[in-house]
């Protein structure tokens, strides 16, 4: 689907009324004419308020039928269909349009996924931590996946991943556990723990945070 729309956002639609650009939009749930639904979750509209469709169409409306409305110039992606489509006020569709800066992060978060997922079958020959702690920051992304990230946190021996991990707020409670076991077992193998006043790290043997001065107990 984001592939998808991302072919729409790269093409160009014209209003053969305005010869103005066309605009992505989010297709309505039901097709006013009909009901039955547009064929398409987009449509490409002109929303330009000085085309002459949609300046003529406010008089052509109240003397046909006697109602307030106007019409928009609109066509289907994937399709030689086109409508002018009646609408009830100037801010019709003004709010259904596609945000296509966030479906480019959208983009490229799923960009940074599959490279972070496919690094995982190579991360602990190569010694990176990146793609692990990518996957197991990404709440999105498959639970069999970031369990199989978590896996390697251990060997990798690294601990570059407790402030990062530390600091991630995990909405599954197996997977943080998971987590905290994994940098119980890093911090041992460095003969480190963490402060349990100022949370950084110290001297396993240490009885006096060097960073907040405080006393800690054995």
């Amino acid at each position: 689907m984001l592939s998808t729309l991302l072919r729409y956002i790269e093409e160009k639609h014209y209003c053969p009324h305005c010869s103005g650009d066309l605009t992505l939009c989010h297709a309505p749930p039901v097709h006013v004419g009909d009901g039955l639904g547009w064929g398409s979750e987009y449509l490409f509209i002109c929303l330009n308020d000085s085309c002459p469709l949609f300046v003529k169409g406010w008089e052509y409306i109240a003397n046909q039928y006697g109602h307030v409305g106007s019409y928009r110039y609109m066509e289907l992606p994937n399709s030689k269909e086109n409508y002018s489509m009646m609408v009830i006020s100037k801010e019709a569709f003004t709010g259904s349009i596609v945000d296509i800066e966030t479906i480019k992060r959208q983009n490229e978060q799923y960009q940074c996924q599959l490279e972070a997922l496919a690094a995982l079958d190579t991360c602990l020959e190569k010694r990176q931590l990146g793609p692990v702690l990518t996957v197991l920051l990404d709440e999105s992304i498959r639970i069999d996946d970031r369990k199989r990230a978590v896996a390697l946190l251990a060997p990798l021996n690294d601990v570059a991943c407790v402030e990062p991990l530390r600091n991630h707020a995990f909405k599954d409670p197996h997977l943080e556990q998971e987590v905290n076991l994994a940098i119980n077992k890093i911090l041992t193998a460095h003969f480190l723990k963490e402060c349990p006043h100022c949370a950084e790290l110290i001297k396993a043997r240490a009885t006096l945070c060097k960073h907040c001065q405080r006393e800690l107990t054995t």
